[in-house]
């Protein structure tokens, strides 16, 4: 999952922190130019998929949610879902390790599938077989298959058992997944390749290089699903390709077996740069491309609100790519929705706070640019009246399904932590009559507490009324899991310290009476 995604550097978030929003200029119908911008229908082969992610490694909908969220991609504009299921996937057997508590049953999948078909929905199953390996390498039973000792992130190429442990995850995975096209098996960000014991006894051999080891394992994988299933086409997402030069790459016959998905999700992204690159990869044997640009997930590692004119930019960035490209070479677009950085860190942007985000940036895709107009239409589907691009919305309102969780994650993040700051650290009655000092000895002057305990009480009582609202909204789209994750990260730090005041003032009227 290109998470930490950027150029460069190893946490490698340059890209999901690309810039803050400025405005994003319009980019009309000039970008239709000779690939038809992506619009639908742009050109005589149909309507290009214009994939939406979920990334369930963090916050996965409750299946019940993501009934009601489906048939408004589609209204969207969105024509298919990549889905990266991560630990949520049903998988049973000597797999069953993999499946989280709060995984989705057979039966859930089975339905939300069916729906998305119905709808008329492209499928496309995202399942990691190199890097991003946490999820399966942090398990006892498997952590013998890590590339590095140590570290759960990147699977040993080297042994059988590796390849088998990858067939395994593939076959469940397409069983459910009948009649695909597509199936993306991952293989970014493949740190720490050629550290292990075995990588570097076959790197001291003559000609041996990381980069032939990486793209021998993504042949293995791709070779494996084409044997089992000949009718579906691997994906991989293409960093690890990037640097490599041409003559590596077509010698190694990757190219005729995969399509690469060529990522970046910064709001000033290189457009001739990518053209370059898309010609590179043509020239080396691949017959066609995706991008993949980012709605959320990908500005912060914490973030909690969405700020659309970033994705705008990078979507109205890739219609310029698309535009400057043959037509013939994209095969798509997937519009990605990180939840996470990576298995292990918190989570960013809960979906139905970017749920805005991905319409304005479907929108631009289908329209080939960005208006007034378009805008209009946007909020006629969300139920907004307000839809800001370029700084994040004071007040969200909105009747699209989970727009309520939007309103109040939205009264959290811009007034919970500043309100109580104000009262804690900036009131001088609090600063100068109720200090730390003061707290612990239980002292307090009759007078003072007039001055501020009413402001204490009342802010107290207000956000554990929001907070009790958020919880229920989320009850709805996420598990408890995720609930209690998000408010632990989001709502705690600041009402705990609230509500600690609050008791250590009838702490110490108690003491003075």
């Amino acid at each position: 999952m290109p998470e930490h995604h950027g150029g460069g550097g190893r946490p490698k978030q340059s890209m999901r922190t690309g810039g803050a929003a400025a405005s994003p200029e319009c980019a009309g119908e000039s970008n239709r130019g000779r690939s038809g911008g992506m619009a639908a229908g742009g050109q005589a082969g149909g309507p290009r998929p214009r994939l939406v992610h979920l990334d369930m490694k963090g916050a996965p909908p409750r299946a019940a949610y993501l009934a009601e969220v489906l048939p408004l991609l589609r209204a969207l504009g969105g024509s298919g879902l990549l889905l990266e299921y991560e630990d949520t996937f049903p998988y049973a057997g000597p797999l069953e390790p993999l499946r989280a508590p709060h995984a989705y049953s057979p039966a859930e999948l089975r339905a939300v599938l069916g729906q998305a078909r119905a709808l008329g929905l492209e499928l496309v199953p995202l399942v990691q077989t190199f890097g991003h390996m946490e999820f399966v390498l942090k398990h006892k039973d498997f952590a013998h298959l890590r590339e590095v000792k140590v570290f759960p992130n990147a699977l040993n190429p080297h042994k059988e058992e590796s390849r088998a442990l990858v067939k395994a995850m593939i076959d469940q995975v397409m069983a459910l997944h009948e009649d695909v096209k597509w199936f993306h098996i991952g293989c970014d960000e493949v740190y720490y390749l050629g550290e292990g014991e075995e990588s570097k006894q076959w790197l001291q051999q003559q000609g041996n290089t990381p980069e032939k080891l990486c793209l021998s394992h993504i042949k293995a994988v791709a070779s494996c699903v084409a044997s089992s299933y000949p009718a579906v086409t691997p994906i991989v997402w293409d960093d690890m390709l990037r640097g490599m030069s041409e003559e590596t790459l077509a010698e190694s016959g990757v190219p005729q077996l995969v399509q690469p998905m060529i990522w970046d999700y910064a709001a000033d992204l290189d457009v001739e740069g990518k053209v370059q690159l898309i010609e590179k990869y043509r020239r080396c044997g691949f017959s066609k491309v995706w991008f993949a640009s980012a709605f959320k997930g990908a500005t912060g590692v914490n973030q909690s609100l969405t700020l659309i004119g970033h994705h705008l930019k990078n979507h109205l960035q890739w219609l310029k790519v698309a535009s400057d490209s043959p037509a013939d070479v994209l095969e798509g677009i997937a519009l990605t929705g990180w939840q996470r950085y990576d298995h292990f860190s918190v989570l960013c942007e809960l979906l139905p706070v970017a749920i805005p985000s991905l319409a304005v940036c479907l929108q631009a895709l289908e329209n080939g640019g960005y208006s007034e107009k378009i805008k209009e239409n946007v909020e006629k589907l969300l139920g907004m009246s307000n839809l800001e691009t370029e700084t994040f919305m004071s007040t969200a309102l909105g009747t699209f399904p989970g727009s309520n969780i939007l309103t109040l994650v939205t009264q959290v993040s811009f007034y919970l932590k500043s309100s109580v700051d104000e009262l804690l650290e900036r009131n001088r009655y609090v600063t100068g009559w109720f200090s730390p000092y003061h707290r612990k000895r239980k002292i307090i002057h009759p007078i003072i507490i007039h001055h501020f305990q009413p402001d204490a009480a009342s802010l107290l009582s207000k956000w554990n009324a929001v907070v009790q609202d958020l919880r229920a909204a989320m009850e709805q789209a996420f598990h408890q899991c995720t609930v209690e994750e998000w408010m632990e990260e989001n709502v705690h730090p600041s009402l705990q310290k609230l509500q600690q005041v609050v008791d250590d003032l009838d702490e110490a009227i108690k003491a003075q009476n």
